[in-house]
């Protein structure tokens, strides 16, 4: 059974985004790629169960194992050696990045108070979108109880997009509730 955003992006979304932007080609609309999860712990090699536990809360959110991320150079001013364990991240491609995606704009962003919608802003030149949210407890299949700590976590929408303008207007057609 596919998610219903991603037959919402190939009946409606395509159709649309082709006349919209004059493309002669199919495979020139733009479509997303990938979502990336990203979760910093920072004291990951200090408190190893602070690890395990936003390991643990990545993959109740995404319903996939996340990869321990380690840190590339030494930063003394963060107390960091090359090679600590620093956070987790997951990689969601095909029908869980829509599942997730549809997750993320019906039931976590509407949960965030006094929301306005996302920054139109948060481009990055080349189609892909970037947002921060601030705690996992928005998700649903966080329970309260359980977490030691409130985590953030940074979320990237990799399109095949070639501008910004393409990507704005595929995220928007998908739904993402952006600000005025």
């Amino acid at each position: 059974m596919t998610p219903r955003l991603r037959t919402h992006y190939e009946q409606v979304v395509r159709p649309q985004l082709q006349q919209q932007f004059n493309y002669k080609n199919p495979m020139q609309i733009p479509r997303l790629e990938k979502i990336v999860i990203n979760m910093g712990v920072g004291k990951g090699e200090q408190e190893p169960k602070q690890l395990e536990n936003a390991v643990r809360d990545l993959a109740l959110i995404s319903g996939q194992k996340p990869v321990v991320t380690v840190a590339k150079k030494a930063i003394s001013n963060f107390r960091l050696r090359q090679g600590h364990r620093i956070g987790c991240k997951v990689t969601l491609r095909g029908d869980r990045m829509y599942i997730f995606l549809e997750k993320l704009i019906n039931v976590v962003l509407p949960r965030i108070r006094d929301f306005a919608g996302v920054s139109p802003r948060s481009f990055d030149g080349r189609g892909n979108y970037s947002m921060g949210l601030r705690e996992q407890i928005l998700f649903p299949e966080i329970v309260y109880d359980q977490i030691d700590r409130i985590r953030g976590m940074d979320i990237t929408i990799c399109t095949t997009a070639k501008t910004d303008e393409e990507a704005f207007a595929l995220l928007k057609a998908l739904g993402m509730p952006f600000r005025k």
